[in-house]
Protein backbone atom coordinates (compact mmCIF):
# COMPACT_ATOMS: atom_id res chain seq x y z
CA UNK A 1 0.00 0.00 0.00
CA UNK A 2 1.23 3.50 -0.83
CA UNK A 3 2.35 5.44 2.26
CA UNK A 4 0.11 8.41 2.99
CA UNK A 5 0.48 11.13 5.59
CA UNK A 6 -2.17 13.32 7.14
CA UNK A 7 -1.78 15.32 10.34
CA UNK A 8 -4.76 16.50 12.35
CA UNK A 9 -4.28 18.90 15.23
CA UNK A 10 -6.59 20.75 17.58
CA UNK A 11 -6.23 24.50 18.13
CA UNK A 12 -8.50 27.09 19.71
CA UNK A 13 -6.35 30.24 19.81
CA UNK A 14 -3.44 31.94 18.06
CA UNK A 15 -0.98 30.39 20.51
CA UNK A 16 -2.38 26.89 20.00
CA UNK A 17 -2.41 27.38 16.22
CA UNK A 18 1.23 28.49 16.26
CA UNK A 19 2.14 25.49 18.41
CA UNK A 20 0.36 23.13 16.00
CA UNK A 21 2.42 24.55 13.14
CA UNK A 22 5.65 24.27 15.13
CA UNK A 23 4.86 20.65 16.02
CA UNK A 24 3.75 19.48 12.56
CA UNK A 25 5.68 21.42 9.92
CA UNK A 26 9.09 19.85 10.64
CA UNK A 27 7.63 16.62 9.23
CA UNK A 28 7.08 18.50 5.94
CA UNK A 29 10.53 20.09 5.82
CA UNK A 30 11.17 18.40 2.45
CA UNK A 31 8.54 20.58 0.72
CA UNK A 32 10.15 23.85 1.79
CA UNK A 33 12.81 25.48 -0.41
CA UNK A 34 16.40 25.04 0.76
CA UNK A 35 17.01 28.62 -0.35
CA UNK A 36 15.35 30.93 2.19
CA UNK A 37 15.22 33.65 -0.48
CA UNK A 38 13.07 31.51 -2.78
CA UNK A 39 9.53 32.82 -3.42
CA UNK A 40 6.72 31.30 -1.35
CA UNK A 41 3.08 32.02 -2.19
CA UNK A 42 0.50 31.60 0.59
CA UNK A 43 -2.98 31.09 -0.89
CA UNK A 44 -5.84 31.66 1.60
CA UNK A 45 -9.55 31.42 0.85
CA UNK A 46 -10.93 34.95 0.70
CA UNK A 47 -14.16 34.14 -1.07
CA UNK A 48 -16.15 37.11 0.22
CA UNK A 49 -16.11 39.91 2.78
CA UNK A 50 -17.80 37.66 5.34
CA UNK A 51 -14.97 36.98 7.76
CA UNK A 52 -13.66 33.65 9.08
CA UNK A 53 -16.10 33.64 12.00
CA UNK A 54 -18.94 32.86 9.58
CA UNK A 55 -17.08 29.82 8.26
CA UNK A 56 -16.54 31.49 4.90
CA UNK A 57 -12.92 32.66 4.73
CA UNK A 58 -9.48 31.69 6.04
CA UNK A 59 -8.98 32.51 9.71
CA UNK A 60 -6.53 35.31 10.45
CA UNK A 61 -5.23 33.25 13.38
CA UNK A 62 -3.97 30.61 10.95
CA UNK A 63 -2.61 33.16 8.50
CA UNK A 64 -0.74 35.09 11.21
CA UNK A 65 0.64 31.92 12.79
CA UNK A 66 1.91 30.67 9.42
CA UNK A 67 3.48 33.98 8.39
CA UNK A 68 5.16 34.17 11.78
CA UNK A 69 6.47 30.63 11.37
CA UNK A 70 7.88 31.39 7.93
CA UNK A 71 9.50 34.60 9.16
CA UNK A 72 11.11 32.81 12.08
CA UNK A 73 12.38 30.11 9.70
CA UNK A 74 14.19 32.84 7.76
CA UNK A 75 12.10 32.95 4.58
CA UNK A 76 12.35 36.45 3.16
CA UNK A 77 10.19 36.31 0.02
CA UNK A 78 6.70 35.36 1.21
CA UNK A 79 3.63 36.71 -0.60
CA UNK A 80 -0.03 36.29 0.26
CA UNK A 81 -2.03 35.95 -2.94
CA UNK A 82 -5.73 35.49 -3.69
CA UNK A 83 -8.13 36.32 -6.46
CA UNK A 84 -11.46 36.93 -4.75
CA UNK A 85 -14.68 35.85 -6.38
CA UNK A 86 -16.13 37.35 -9.51
CA UNK A 87 -18.96 39.35 -7.97
CA UNK A 88 -16.69 41.34 -5.68
CA UNK A 89 -14.16 41.70 -8.47
CA UNK A 90 -16.87 42.98 -10.82
CA UNK A 91 -18.17 45.43 -8.22
CA UNK A 92 -14.63 46.69 -7.46
CA UNK A 93 -14.93 45.69 -3.79
CA UNK A 94 -11.60 45.07 -2.05
CA UNK A 95 -12.20 41.89 -0.06
CA UNK A 96 -8.53 41.62 0.94
CA UNK A 97 -8.69 44.97 2.72
CA UNK A 98 -12.12 44.37 4.24
CA UNK A 99 -10.89 41.14 5.84
CA UNK A 100 -7.77 42.92 7.16
CA UNK A 101 -5.53 40.42 5.39
CA UNK A 102 -3.30 43.22 4.13
CA UNK A 103 -2.79 44.51 7.68
CA UNK A 104 -2.10 41.00 8.98
CA UNK A 105 0.50 40.33 6.27
CA UNK A 106 2.14 43.74 6.77
CA UNK A 107 2.90 42.82 10.38
CA UNK A 108 5.27 40.18 9.01
CA UNK A 109 6.64 42.27 6.15
CA UNK A 110 4.73 40.29 3.53
CA UNK A 111 3.06 41.84 0.48
CA UNK A 112 -0.47 40.88 -0.52
CA UNK A 113 -1.29 40.45 -4.19
CA UNK A 114 -4.76 40.42 -5.73
CA UNK A 115 -4.35 37.63 -8.25
CA UNK A 116 -7.18 39.06 -10.33
CA UNK A 117 -4.84 41.83 -11.49
CA UNK A 118 -1.54 40.15 -12.36
CA UNK A 119 -0.06 38.58 -15.50
CA UNK A 120 -1.08 35.00 -16.18
CA UNK A 121 0.29 31.77 -17.55
CA UNK A 122 -1.78 29.31 -19.60
CA UNK A 123 -3.48 26.25 -18.16
CA UNK A 124 -5.33 23.71 -20.29
CA UNK A 125 -9.03 23.30 -19.49
CA UNK A 126 -11.63 20.97 -21.00
CA UNK A 127 -12.64 21.11 -24.67
CA UNK A 128 -9.55 22.97 -25.79
CA UNK A 129 -10.18 25.98 -23.54
CA UNK A 130 -7.14 27.79 -22.14
CA UNK A 131 -7.33 29.71 -18.86
CA UNK A 132 -4.74 31.92 -17.23
CA UNK A 133 -3.36 31.11 -13.79
CA UNK A 134 -1.67 33.95 -11.90
CA UNK A 135 2.05 34.19 -12.60
CA UNK A 136 3.01 34.65 -8.92
CA UNK A 137 1.42 31.24 -8.27
CA UNK A 138 3.02 29.53 -11.26
CA UNK A 139 6.44 31.02 -10.48
CA UNK A 140 6.52 30.29 -6.73
CA UNK A 141 9.03 27.77 -5.42
CA UNK A 142 6.35 26.67 -2.95
CA UNK A 143 2.60 27.29 -2.87
CA UNK A 144 0.97 26.79 0.53
CA UNK A 145 -2.77 26.30 0.21
CA UNK A 146 -4.95 27.45 3.14
CA UNK A 147 -8.47 26.30 2.23
CA UNK A 148 -11.49 26.64 4.45
CA UNK A 149 -13.48 23.52 5.25
CA UNK A 150 -17.02 24.28 4.09
CA UNK A 151 -19.89 22.92 2.11
CA UNK A 152 -20.49 24.37 -1.36
CA UNK A 153 -23.78 24.38 -3.22
CA UNK A 154 -22.12 23.80 -6.62
CA UNK A 155 -19.15 21.59 -5.76
CA UNK A 156 -20.56 19.75 -2.72
CA UNK A 157 -17.64 20.67 -0.49
CA UNK A 158 -14.90 23.26 -0.82
CA UNK A 159 -11.55 22.21 0.59
CA UNK A 160 -8.13 21.93 -1.09
CA UNK A 161 -9.20 21.28 -4.68
CA UNK A 162 -11.85 24.00 -4.96
CA UNK A 163 -9.70 26.66 -3.28
CA UNK A 164 -7.35 26.88 -6.26
CA UNK A 165 -10.00 28.67 -8.33
CA UNK A 166 -8.74 31.83 -6.65
CA UNK A 167 -5.43 31.35 -8.49
CA UNK A 168 -7.07 32.27 -11.80
CA UNK A 169 -6.68 35.77 -13.20
CA UNK A 170 -9.85 37.83 -13.20
CA UNK A 171 -13.47 37.11 -13.87
CA UNK A 172 -13.01 35.94 -17.44
CA UNK A 173 -10.78 33.05 -16.44
CA UNK A 174 -12.89 32.05 -13.44
CA UNK A 175 -15.93 31.86 -15.75
CA UNK A 176 -14.08 29.34 -17.91
CA UNK A 177 -13.89 26.96 -14.96
CA UNK A 178 -17.69 26.75 -14.81
CA UNK A 179 -17.91 25.43 -18.36
CA UNK A 180 -16.90 22.03 -16.86
CA UNK A 181 -16.62 22.82 -13.17
CA UNK A 182 -15.41 19.55 -11.62
CA UNK A 183 -13.10 18.64 -14.49
CA UNK A 184 -11.52 22.07 -14.66
CA UNK A 185 -10.94 22.21 -10.90
CA UNK A 186 -8.98 18.96 -11.25
CA UNK A 187 -7.13 20.37 -14.30
CA UNK A 188 -6.17 23.41 -12.27
CA UNK A 189 -4.83 21.28 -9.43
CA UNK A 190 -2.77 19.19 -11.83
CA UNK A 191 -1.24 22.39 -13.21
CA UNK A 192 -0.59 24.31 -9.97
CA UNK A 193 0.26 21.51 -7.48
CA UNK A 194 0.71 23.29 -4.11
CA UNK A 195 3.42 21.63 -2.04
CA UNK A 196 1.56 21.91 1.26
CA UNK A 197 -2.07 22.20 2.31
CA UNK A 198 -3.28 23.35 5.73
CA UNK A 199 -7.04 23.09 6.02
CA UNK A 200 -8.67 25.70 8.22
CA UNK A 201 -11.35 23.89 10.18
CA UNK A 202 -11.04 26.18 13.18
CA UNK A 203 -14.50 27.40 12.23
CA UNK A 204 -16.03 25.42 9.38
CA UNK A 205 -19.31 25.86 7.53
CA UNK A 206 -22.20 23.49 6.88
CA UNK A 207 -25.42 23.97 4.98
CA UNK A 208 -25.73 26.40 2.10
CA UNK A 209 -22.07 27.25 1.66
CA UNK A 210 -19.85 28.88 0.71
CA UNK A 211 -21.46 32.09 2.00
CA UNK A 212 -24.92 31.41 3.42
CA UNK A 213 -24.29 28.33 5.55
CA UNK A 214 -23.94 27.86 9.31
CA UNK A 215 -20.60 28.28 11.11
CA UNK A 216 -19.31 25.38 13.21
CA UNK A 217 -16.50 25.67 15.71
CA UNK A 218 -14.30 22.61 15.20
CA UNK A 219 -10.92 23.92 16.49
CA UNK A 220 -9.15 21.69 13.95
CA UNK A 221 -6.29 22.00 11.47
CA UNK A 222 -5.53 19.34 8.84
CA UNK A 223 -2.08 19.15 7.20
CA UNK A 224 -0.96 17.21 4.17
CA UNK A 225 0.62 17.16 0.71
CA UNK A 226 -1.97 15.28 -1.36
CA UNK A 227 -5.08 17.40 -2.00
CA UNK A 228 -7.13 14.42 -3.20
CA UNK A 229 -6.38 12.48 -0.04
CA UNK A 230 -7.10 15.49 2.16
CA UNK A 231 -10.41 16.27 0.48
CA UNK A 232 -11.42 12.61 0.71
CA UNK A 233 -10.47 12.52 4.39
CA UNK A 234 -12.36 15.75 5.09
CA UNK A 235 -15.46 14.35 3.41
CA UNK A 236 -15.21 11.14 5.43
CA UNK A 237 -14.60 12.92 8.73
CA UNK A 238 -17.44 15.33 8.04
CA UNK A 239 -19.83 12.49 7.26
CA UNK A 240 -20.24 13.88 3.75
CA UNK A 241 -20.60 11.35 0.88
CA UNK A 242 -17.40 11.69 -1.21
CA UNK A 243 -19.36 10.95 -4.38
CA UNK A 244 -21.35 14.15 -3.72
CA UNK A 245 -18.15 16.22 -3.88
CA UNK A 246 -18.00 16.83 -7.61
CA UNK A 247 -14.25 17.54 -8.02
CA UNK A 248 -13.45 14.53 -5.84
CA UNK A 249 -15.70 12.31 -7.93
CA UNK A 250 -13.97 13.57 -11.08
CA UNK A 251 -10.56 12.91 -9.52
CA UNK A 252 -11.64 9.35 -8.73
CA UNK A 253 -12.78 8.88 -12.33
CA UNK A 254 -9.27 9.83 -13.45
CA UNK A 255 -7.59 7.48 -10.98
CA UNK A 256 -6.31 10.29 -8.76
CA UNK A 257 -8.38 8.95 -5.85
CA UNK A 258 -7.44 5.33 -5.30
CA UNK A 259 -8.66 2.35 -3.24
CA UNK A 260 -5.53 2.77 -1.10
CA UNK A 261 -6.73 6.26 -0.18
CA UNK A 262 -10.13 4.84 0.72
CA UNK A 263 -8.49 2.28 2.97
CA UNK A 264 -6.36 4.96 4.63
CA UNK A 265 -9.38 7.18 5.29
CA UNK A 266 -11.34 4.22 6.67
CA UNK A 267 -8.86 4.19 9.53
CA UNK A 268 -9.38 7.81 10.53
CA UNK A 269 -10.85 8.02 14.00
CA UNK A 270 -11.65 11.71 14.36
CA UNK A 271 -15.17 12.49 13.13
CA UNK A 272 -15.23 16.25 13.19
CA UNK A 273 -18.72 16.49 14.62
CA UNK A 274 -18.65 13.49 16.96
CA UNK A 275 -20.56 11.36 14.50
CA UNK A 276 -22.99 13.98 13.23
CA UNK A 277 -22.52 14.73 9.52
CA UNK A 278 -22.26 18.24 8.16
CA UNK A 279 -25.60 19.45 6.91
CA UNK A 280 -25.58 19.31 3.09
CA UNK A 281 -25.69 22.47 0.94
CA UNK A 282 -29.37 22.34 0.03
CA UNK A 283 -30.29 25.38 -2.06
CA UNK A 284 -33.79 26.64 -2.74
CA UNK A 285 -35.91 25.06 -5.44
CA UNK A 286 -35.10 27.69 -8.06
CA UNK A 287 -31.34 27.59 -7.48
CA UNK A 288 -31.28 23.77 -7.28
CA UNK A 289 -33.17 23.51 -10.57
CA UNK A 290 -30.95 25.96 -12.43
CA UNK A 291 -27.62 24.81 -10.98
CA UNK A 292 -28.12 21.12 -11.71
CA UNK A 293 -25.29 19.81 -13.95
CA UNK A 294 -27.73 19.28 -16.82
CA UNK A 295 -28.97 22.89 -16.83
CA UNK A 296 -26.08 24.96 -15.53
CA UNK A 297 -24.54 25.49 -18.96
CA UNK A 298 -27.73 27.24 -20.10
CA UNK A 299 -27.72 29.46 -17.01
CA UNK A 300 -24.06 30.31 -17.66
CA UNK A 301 -24.87 31.26 -21.24
CA UNK A 302 -27.55 33.68 -20.00
CA UNK A 303 -25.38 34.97 -17.13
CA UNK A 304 -22.59 35.89 -19.53
CA UNK A 305 -24.76 38.13 -21.70
CA UNK A 306 -24.36 41.89 -21.53
CA UNK A 307 -27.99 42.35 -20.43
CA UNK A 308 -27.66 39.95 -17.50
CA UNK A 309 -24.38 41.54 -16.39
CA UNK A 310 -26.04 44.95 -16.49
CA UNK A 311 -29.04 43.75 -14.47
CA UNK A 312 -26.79 41.94 -12.00
CA UNK A 313 -25.12 45.26 -11.25
CA UNK A 314 -28.38 46.87 -10.11
CA UNK A 315 -29.50 46.72 -6.50
CA UNK A 316 -33.04 45.51 -7.19
CA UNK A 317 -32.00 42.63 -9.44
CA UNK A 318 -29.17 41.71 -7.10
CA UNK A 319 -31.66 41.50 -4.23
CA UNK A 320 -33.87 39.23 -6.36
CA UNK A 321 -30.94 36.92 -7.15
CA UNK A 322 -30.08 36.75 -3.45
CA UNK A 323 -33.66 35.98 -2.46
CA UNK A 324 -33.95 33.13 -4.96
CA UNK A 325 -30.59 31.69 -3.92
CA UNK A 326 -29.00 32.24 -7.33
CA UNK A 327 -26.62 34.66 -5.65
CA UNK A 328 -25.04 33.94 -2.29
CA UNK A 329 -23.45 37.31 -1.63
CA UNK A 330 -24.67 40.81 -0.92
CA UNK A 331 -22.33 43.34 -2.53
CA UNK A 332 -22.36 46.23 -0.07
CA UNK A 333 -20.45 49.21 -1.40
CA UNK A 334 -20.30 51.04 1.93
CA UNK A 335 -16.97 50.63 3.71
CA UNK A 336 -16.68 50.05 7.44
CA UNK A 337 -15.04 52.63 9.68
CA UNK A 338 -14.13 51.58 13.20
CA UNK A 339 -13.28 54.49 15.50
CA UNK A 340 -12.58 52.14 18.39
CA UNK A 341 -14.10 49.73 20.88
CA UNK A 342 -15.09 50.32 24.47
CA UNK A 343 -15.52 47.69 27.17
CA UNK A 344 -18.49 47.51 29.50
CA UNK A 345 -16.77 46.17 32.61
CA UNK A 346 -20.08 45.31 34.24
CA UNK A 347 -21.07 43.07 31.31
CA UNK A 348 -17.67 41.39 30.95
CA UNK A 349 -17.28 38.15 32.93
CA UNK A 350 -13.68 37.56 31.76
CA UNK A 351 -14.65 34.39 29.87
CA UNK A 352 -11.59 34.72 27.62
CA UNK A 353 -13.41 34.23 24.32
CA UNK A 354 -12.11 37.50 22.92
CA UNK A 355 -8.52 36.51 23.77
CA UNK A 356 -8.91 33.09 22.13
CA UNK A 357 -10.15 34.61 18.89
CA UNK A 358 -7.70 37.52 18.59
CA UNK A 359 -5.34 36.93 15.62
CA UNK A 360 -2.69 39.09 17.29
CA UNK A 361 -2.79 37.32 20.64
CA UNK A 362 -3.91 40.48 22.43
CA UNK A 363 -6.26 41.01 25.33
CA UNK A 364 -9.00 43.10 23.72
CA UNK A 365 -10.01 44.43 27.14
CA UNK A 366 -6.57 46.04 27.41
CA UNK A 367 -6.75 47.29 23.81
CA UNK A 368 -10.12 48.93 24.47
CA UNK A 369 -8.86 50.47 27.70
CA UNK A 370 -5.77 51.90 25.98
CA UNK A 371 -7.76 53.22 23.02
CA UNK A 372 -5.93 50.94 20.59
CA UNK A 373 -2.74 48.93 20.10
CA UNK A 374 -0.23 48.90 17.21
CA UNK A 375 -0.72 45.14 16.72
CA UNK A 376 -4.52 45.35 16.62
CA UNK A 377 -5.68 44.51 13.09
CA UNK A 378 -9.16 45.98 13.48
CA UNK A 379 -10.63 42.61 12.40
CA UNK A 380 -13.29 42.82 15.15
CA UNK A 381 -13.12 39.10 15.95
CA UNK A 382 -13.31 40.09 19.63
CA UNK A 383 -16.34 42.33 19.19
CA UNK A 384 -18.16 39.76 17.07
CA UNK A 385 -17.58 36.74 19.31
CA UNK A 386 -18.17 38.29 22.74
CA UNK A 387 -21.14 36.28 24.07
CA UNK A 388 -22.18 39.04 26.49
CA UNK A 389 -21.82 41.93 24.01
CA UNK A 390 -19.44 43.61 26.45
CA UNK A 391 -17.50 45.32 23.64
CA UNK A 392 -19.19 48.27 21.95
CA UNK A 393 -18.35 49.29 18.38
CA UNK A 394 -17.95 52.98 17.51
CA UNK A 395 -17.97 54.16 13.92
CA UNK A 396 -19.81 53.22 10.73
CA UNK A 397 -20.66 49.54 10.25
CA UNK A 398 -20.84 49.76 6.45
CA UNK A 399 -20.55 46.31 4.86
CA UNK A 400 -20.26 44.72 8.33
CA UNK A 401 -23.95 45.40 8.88
CA UNK A 402 -24.85 42.62 6.45
CA UNK A 403 -22.69 40.10 8.31
CA UNK A 404 -24.31 41.16 11.58
CA UNK A 405 -27.75 40.79 10.02
CA UNK A 406 -27.08 37.23 8.89
CA UNK A 407 -24.66 35.94 11.51
CA UNK A 408 -24.51 37.99 14.70
CA UNK A 409 -26.41 35.55 16.90
CA UNK A 410 -24.64 32.50 15.45
CA UNK A 411 -21.14 33.93 15.78
CA UNK A 412 -21.68 34.92 19.40
CA UNK A 413 -22.27 31.25 20.25
CA UNK A 414 -18.82 30.24 18.95
CA UNK A 415 -17.31 30.77 22.38
CA UNK A 416 -18.74 27.40 23.41
CA UNK A 417 -16.20 24.78 22.27
CA UNK A 418 -17.59 21.69 20.58
CA UNK A 419 -20.99 23.16 19.76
Amino acid sequence: MTAFRLDIRRAASLAETAKALADVLPAYAHVFPADTAAPILVKPNLNANMNALTGNTTDLRLLCALLGHLRDAGYSDVTVGEGTNSGFYRNKIGVIGRLMVDKAAARFGCPVVDLNHVPGKPVAFENGVTAMVAAPVADAALVINLPKLKTHFEAGMSVCLKNLMGCLVGQENKKKTHQSLAANIVNLNLAVRPGLHIVDALIAMEGLGPTRGTPLRLDTLIFGENPYLIDLACARMAGFPPEKVRPLAEARRRGLVTPEMDAFCDGLSLPLLAGRPLAPPVAGRIASFIHSPARQKYFLAVRNTALFRYLAGTDWFGALLFKTGLRQDVFCREEMRCDGLTLDRAACDDCGVCRDFCPSGLDPADVAAMGGHPDCLGCLYCFLTCPRKALAFHGEQGFLAEQLRQYDALVRTLGRPGR
